[in-house]
């Protein structure tokens, strides 16, 4: 009895905090559609400028890829495709395809990304393998069959794995201590981008024999590491678990979605700055990172679009409900905050603060505009908005 009246209370108790929040947020405006054409066309341009560029330029006429511009661009753009009634891939698309298949092709001759400074050549190898195989992956999944370009970029990536050390099963890492993603904790996030690259792969690419040792290395690595790391790099782990299952044990993921609901903004929104850095470690320097830039600056402290709309792609994914209020909560924040003018969304560097009009200061936006239209393109079904969510 007294164990039943204590559940009452405490019932009781969350029910009245959570009608106190609720109603302590002042009702939101918010959108109920957003502006696929727009997105496109920032997308669009905003790759074509990146090709262009004088500093991605590498030799061999390639230009080098990127994971806030061109990654984002190569998983997000095809999305676009059915509401624009396009039947192909755009120019750019096809620039940026053509770009990778031929650095795959002369990945004997063409030189690294990086080639002049310490490790930089050995860690831009083993990235830029893995985003090779996830961009050409993710191309081949729309037509069910695997390329012999993306066989190739996959037999790249697999000789560079690493097979011994604390490092085990990962892959060496471009570090140039930049959240968050080229960072000292994104050797992880490089690596569940290889899981999301394997699975997504066509024609059941994860049960070819050759690759079994190699993938075992993955998950060890994954699982090993999966406690000390970022909450951003615990989503991208979510993602890969859904494209190739068995990485964790459901009550580590149960862990991963409750860790990431608890971080939810009252507007529904996620905000980066919270969820960036590494546990390992944890020291004076790092927490005061959490809220001031390298160069000084204070971390944006609001609800951004790569944050939320990662969240938004990854949770249902992850089984998380997708008419959920947090889901829906999420949905309602990236369609109340596209920029109607010109299509993106709003992200922020971690790291200095940047002119946001700048080519540079757009490169989380480009990142925060790719995941946003993935998120809402594959919960599009969903489209209540609500105006604020305060409890889970």
């Amino acid at each position: 009895m007294k164990a039943t009246m204590r559940s009452i209370s405490v019932l009781g108790t969350c029910l009245v905090s959570s009608l106190f929040l609720a109603c302590s947020q002042p009702e939101a405006k918010v959108a109920s559609s957003w502006d696929r054409k727009a997105a496109a066309a920032y997308l669009d341009q905003r790759e074509g400028w990146w090709m262009e560029w004088s500093g991605a330029a590498r030799d061999h006429g390639t230009f080098c890829v990127s994971c806030h511009t061109s990654v984002a661009y190569a998983l997000s753009r095809p999305a676009l495709r059915p509401a624009l009634a396009e039947e192909g891939p755009s120019v750019n698309e096809r620039k940026l395809l053509d770009n990778v298949k031929k650095r795959v092709r002369l990945w004997k001759d063409v030189g690294p990304f990086y080639s002049d400074r310490g490790y930089k050549a050995a860690e831009s190898r083993g990235t830029e393998a893995v985003l090779n195989a996830l961009i050409l992956a993710s191309y081949d999944a729309q037509t069910g069959r695997l390329s012999d370009d993306t066989r190739t970029a996959f037999g790249n990536m697999w000789a560079l794995q690493q097979t011994g050390g604390n490092k085990k099963g990962a892959w060496s890492w471009l570090q140039f201590n930049l959240e968050p993603w080229e960072a000292n904790d994104s050797q992880y996030y490089g690596a569940a981008l290889a899981a999301v690259a394997v699975g997504t792969a066509p024609e059941n690419y994860r049960s070819t024999p050759g690759i079994q040792d190699n993938l075992k290395l993955l998950r060890e690595y994954l699982d090993h590491e999966y406690a000390t790391q970022s909450t951003i790099n615990r989503v991208v782990l979510l993602w890969a678990l859904a494209k190739l299952p068995g990485l964790l044990e459901p009550q580590q993921r149960e862990v991963i979605v409750n860790e990431v609901l608890s971080k939810q903004q009252a507007d529904g929104g996620w905000e980066l700055s919270s969820l960036a850095y590494a546990r390992a470690g944890w020291g004076l320097s790092k927490l005061l990172r959490t809220r001031i830039r390298e160069d000084g600056t204070s971390q944006e402290r609001k609800s951004d679009g790569y944050a939320t709309g990662l969240i938004v792609l990854v949770l249902p994914q992850a089984g998380v409900d997708r008419n959920s209020a947090p889901i829906k909560g999420g949905i309602s924040w990236l369609m109340s905050n596209q920029n109607t003018t010109e299509g993106f969304w709003p992200s922020y560097s971690l790291n200095k603060r940047r002119n946001p009009s700048s080519d540079t200061g757009r490169f989380m936006s480009d990142a925060a505009t790719a995941y946003a239209v993935l998120a809402l393109t594959e919960n599009q079904e969903t489209t209540t908005p609500l105006a604020s969510v305060s409890n889970h």
